[in-house]
């Protein structure tokens, strides 16, 4: 089994970390520090993160955050994400990774940092009505749709694919508002009732549009430029993307769940399949979670070793 693995393995590491053969120094890192950090081994976040339903939550909230124009706006006017998609994937794990299972000093560094390079990121977009409107990456509005994007992502996919999650869905929500926190978010939602009120109102405020720039970010995300091998799973993950997203939203960016006439295929399974695929090529814990469990036992944080 090692040996049919082994070249998923191989592919999966170097996509995720951005063409690197080993394990990061920045995961490595996450050994260092003197305090247990914002959320512990037993935690909602740790369950969630630790799983692999992000990697179909990670797709989704793409396609989610799309829909702003604003967010859209500084993707395709302040980064690269065609000509090095890898690179931006990489550092967006590295941030999320580093709040999950970082110390306190690691989490709030690695978000000043993300927060410094969004400084550049800001412009004007015109809005639903045609009226010129200003964005920045670091404006605590917008951030909070990313956030709302990315909360409602994770939760809704753990819940599909994932297992359980200590404390409940709400649990999960309030543990990761910290990271809004972090990202200037001002009022992030607490429980997973009010998550989905705030997302209510943005979807109820007529911010949100679909245009060619969203159908073009879309066509991107359903088919970016993986390795050869990992094309197969990542079609039945963003179909699993496309099936976790709320009808209206699926509407709005004229996607559907894949069937086959009058029959809907079975996308929930096949995505589960896929995943397990991948918990079975890359092992059970990560290397972020392992070296923030060696930090954990040199802190004599009880469940370290759990």
């Amino acid at each position: 089994m090692k040996n049919i693995l082994s070249p998923i393995k191989k592919r999966l590491v170097h996509t995720f970390s951005n063409g690197s053969e080993g394990v990061p120094q920045w995961q490595l890192d996450l050994a260092k520090g003197d305090d247990p950090g914002y959320h512990l081994p037993g935690s909602a976040v740790w369950a969630v993160h630790g799983s692999m339903s992000p990697i179909v939550a990670g797709i989704r909230t793409l396609l989610m955050q799309s829909l702003h124009p604003g967010a859209l706006a500084g993707v395709h006017e302040h980064s690269n994400f065609r000509e090095d998609p890898l690179g931006r994937l990489a550092n967006t794990i590295r941030w999320i990774f580093t709040v999950t299972y970082g110390s306190t000093e690691a989490a709030e560094n690695a978000s000043r940092r993300v927060r410094r390079l969004h400084e550049a990121v800001q412009g004007s977009y015109s809005d639903n009505l045609g009226t010129q409107r200003d964005y920045s990456a670091n404006d605590p509005e917008l951030a909070s749709w990313i956030h709302l994007a990315f909360t409602d992502a994770f939760l809704t996919a753990h819940k599909i694919w994932g297992g359980a999650i200590p404390g409940g869905p709400d649990a999960y929500v309030r543990e990761w508002s910290q990271a809004g926190r972090l990202m200037g978010v001002e009022e992030p939602p607490l429980s997973e009732t009010e998550m989905h009120r705030q997302l209510d109102r943005w979807y109820q405020s007529g911010e949100l549009r679909v245009d060619s720039r969203v159908a073009e970010t879309v066509e991107f995300i359903r088919n970016p430029p993986l390795n050869r091998v990992l094309r197969p799973g990542y079609r039945i993950l963003f179909a699993g993307a496309v099936y976790s997203l709320e009808p209206r939203y699926r509407q709005m960016l004229g996607l559907a769940v894949p069937r086959l006439g009058p029959v809907t295929l079975p996308v929930r399974l096949a995505t589960k399949l896929v995943l397990g695929v991948v918990r079975l090529a890359l092992g059970r814990r990560g290397p972020s979670e392992l070296a923030a469990r060696e930090r954990l036992r040199r802190l004599g944080v009880p469940g370290a070793d759990a």
